[in-house]
C-alpha cells in the first residue's frame, strides 16, 4: 500500500518512532536519580528530517547527517541517543501499514548490528560514550534481554557498540549500520581524521547505514571533516553535487552579534542555544557563558567559534564569515534600467591543475548593492576533466548586462586568455561608459597596478567591515570573498588563494572589488548624484 499523509505538507519519516523509542526506553545521563531522556523541540526535528522516507520506495533519503551546535548544547548525549536507538529501535523500513504509514524494525532483524562512536583522540570518544552507557541504565536494560553496557563496549542482544579512535587501516571493513563522528572539526589529515571518516562511510555504506557529525564552528582553511561536509551542503544548494542525502543542520548567532555589548551578546547566544538556553526553557546558563566569553585568557575567535558556533576566518583570511555575513541583503531587486557597474576577472584553462574561476559581478550605484551575473567554475572530478570556461556564456552575460541595465563603469583585469575579449567589449560599449580605466582603454583594469590594486582592496574591505556595502548572499561570491588570504607586498595589502594550485578560487572577490571601485569612481564624477529635486544627473 502506497503512503498516504495524514495531514497537508506531511511527509513519511520513521523520527517518529524513534523519538518514542528513545524517551520511554533511555535514562537521561548525568542525574542522580533516573528520569527519562526527553528530546527538546529541535532535536526532535532533526531526528525526524534524518529518518525521512521517499514516499515510493520506503528507502531513507538521508545517509549523512550534521548537527553544527555551541559547546554545551547536548550534541553528545543526543547522538548517543541516536546510536542506541540504531542499535535497537525500528529504524529500518519495513512498510506500510494499513492507514498507509510507514513501519519500521530493528537492525537485529535484517543483520548483527554494529554501532561506532568514532573520534581521533581518546577523550573526544568519551564526550558520546560516557552519556550514553548512562542512558542504557534506564528502562532499556530491563526491555531487552542480553543487554550488557560495559566500560569499553556494549553487548547488544544481538550485535554490539563500540568506541573506536583507531587508524583508517584498523576499522577498514569493518561493517557498521551507524556511526557517530564526533568533533569533527578537529579531524584533519594530518591526525587521519579525513582518511578515518571517509573510510567508516564506505564501511555504513556496504549496508545502507548511515553516519552523523557533531562539530562545532570550523577554522576555514584547515580541510577539516566538518569545513569539507559543509563545501558538499553548499554545492547541494548550488546545484553541483549529484546526491543530495546530506541532513546538514548548522546553526549560528547572527552575524551582527557583538561581543562587547551585553544586550547583543544575550541575543545571540539564546538565538545559537535554542531550546536548551535557560531563557528559552533550557539547561545552559548564558550569563556563565557571558562571563566565560568575556574572560580576557579567552581568544575573542575562540569564544566566537565555541559559544556563537560563528564560523569565522583562518588567521590570515580577508574578512572573517561574520563580516562578509553582516552585509548580506538577498532580498534586494536590482531592477532594469537601473545603473550599474561590473567587475570582471577570469581564466579560460589550465594544463595542469585547477582552471581559476571567472566571474562577473554587479554593483548597483545608488546604494552600493553588490550581485553575482555569473561566475564559472570548473566542476569537480570526471565532469571537470579538460574543462575551459564556456566563452560564449560569458559573452552572452555581458551582452545581456549591457542590455538589462545602465552600466556606467566597466572593469576588467586583461588576464591573458581574456585581453581579446576586453578589446571587443571596449570596441562595443565604450563609448557608452560613463566611467572609464584610462582614455584608451576604458575597460582594462590592470591587477597588476601594485599600488592601485591595494587601494581598491582596501576600500572594498572598509565598506565590508564598515557595512557601507550589502550583497545578494550568492554562494560563489560568498566562497570567493572567505577563500581569500591577506598577502603583504611592497606597496601594502594584497589578496590571493592559499597556494597557486589551491582550488578555492577567490576569482569573483576580484570582480567584486573591481565592481566596487568603478562605483566608486563613478561617484567621484558624479554619476547617479540626486539633484534636489531628486533627480540623478549623469555626468560625463
Amino acid at each position: 500500500m502506497p503512503w498516504r499523509p495524514s495531514e497537508p505538507g506531511e511527509v513519511p519519516t520513521l523520527g517518529h518512532a524513534v523519538i518514542d523509542w528513545i524517551e520511554e526506553m533511555l535514562a537521561a545521563p548525568d542525574r542522580a536519580d533516573y528520569e527519562p531522556y526527553l528530546l527538546t523541540g529541535e532535536q526532535a526535528g532533526f531526528v525526524l528530517r534524518f529518518y525521512e522516507l521517499d514516499p515510493v520506495s520506503g528507502r531513507r533519503k538521508k545517509r549523512r547527517g550534521v548537527i553544527s551546535r555551541p559547546r554545551g548544547w547536548g550534541k553528545s548525549p543526543f547522538l548517543a541517543a541516536i546510536a542506541c536507538a540504531e542499535a535497537l529501535s525500528p529504524v529500518v523500513f519495513d512498510g506500510w501499514d494499513a492507514d498507509g504509514q510507514p513501519v519500521g524494525k530493528p537492525w537485529s532483524e535484517v543483520r548483527t548490528p554494529l554501532v561506532q562512536v568514532a573520534a581521533v583522540s581518546e577523550q573526544q570518544t568519551k564526550n558520546s560514550w560516557a552519556p550514553l552507557l548512562e542512558m542504557l541504565t534506564g528502562p532499556v536494560l530491563d526491555a531487552y534481554a542480553g543487554l550488557e553496557p560495559l566500560d569499553s563496549f556494549v553487548n547488544l542482544p544481538r550485535g554490539k557498540m563500540e568506541p573506536i579512535t583507531s587508524s583508517p587501516s584498523s576499522v577498514k571493513g569493518n561493517k557498521p549500520v551507524f556511526a557517530i563522528l564526533d568533533q569533527t572539526e578537529e579531524w584533519t589529515r594530518s591526525n587521519g581524521g579525513v582518511r578515518l571518516a571517509e573510510v567508516m562511510r564506505i564501511n555504513a555504506a556496504k549496508l545502507g547505514g548511515s553516519t552523523i557529525e557533531s562539530p562545532n564552528a570550523f577554522i576555514p582553511g584547515m580541510d577539516s571533516v566538518a569545513e569539507s561536509s559543509a563545501r558538499y551542503f553548499k554545492d547541494i544548494l548550488e546545484g553541483k553535487a549529484r546526491d543530495d542525502g546530506l541532513l546538514y543542520d548548522h546553526r549560528e548567532a547572527p552575524p551582527e552579534t557583538d561581543m562587547a555589548d551585553r544586550e547583543s551578546l544575550m541575543s545571540g547566544l539564546a538565538s545559537v542555544y535554542g531550546d536548551s538556553a535557560d531563557v528559552n526553557g533550557g539547561w545552559v546558563d548564558l550569563e556563565r557563558i557571558v562571563a566565560d566569553m568575556w574572560d580576557p585568557d579567552i581568544d575573542p575567535q575562540t569564544a566566537r567559534a565555541d559559544f556563537l558556533n560563528q564560523i569565522t576566518h583562518a588567521t590570515d583570511s580577508w574578512l572573517s564569515q561574520p563580516e562578509w555575513a553582516a552585509c548580506a541583503d538577498p532580498a534586494v531587486v536590482v531592477a532594469d534600467r537601473e545603473r550599474i557597474t561590473l567587475g570582471f576577472d577570469g581564466s579560460k584553462h589550465r594544463n595542469r591543475g585547477i582552471t581559476d574561476a571567472t566571474a562577473l559581478i554587479g554593483c548597483r550605484v545608488s546604494d552600493g548593492h553588490l550581485f553575482e551575473v555569473g561566475v564559472w567554475e570548473q566542476p569537480d572530478g570526471l565532469a571537470g576533466r579538460d574543462w575551459w570556461v564556456p566563452t560564449s556564456e560569458v559573452e552572452a552575460a555581458v551582452r545581456s548586462a549591457f542590455s538589462k541595465y545602465r552600466v556606467v563603469g566597466f572593469y576588467a583585469d586583461p588576464a591573458a586568455d581574456w585581453r581579446s575579449f576586453i578589446a571587443n567589449w571596449e570596441a562595443a560599449y565604450g563609448r557608452r561608459l560613463r566611467v572609464k580605466a584610462s582614455t584608451q582603454h576604458p575597460i582594462e583594469w590592470w591587477m597588476n597596478r601594485s599600488h592601485l590594486v591595494v587601494r581598491a582592496l582596501a576600500q572594498f574591505h572598509a565598506s565590508v567591515v564598515n557595512g557601507s556595502l550589502t550583497h545578494d548572499g550568492s554562494f560563489a561570491l560568498t566562497r570567493h570573498v572567505l577563500n581569500a588570504h591577506r598577502r603583504t607586498s611592497r606597496a601594502g595589502l594584497t589578496i590571493s588563494k592559499e597556494h597557486p594550485d589551491s582550488r578555492r578560487k577567490i576569482d569573483a572577490a576580484i570582480a567584486a572589488s573591481l565592481a566596487w571601485q568603478a562605483r566608486i569612481d563613478a561617484l567621484a564624477k558624479g554619476v547617479g548624484r540626486r539633484t534636489s529635486t531628486g533627480r540623478a544627473v549623469v555626468m560625463s
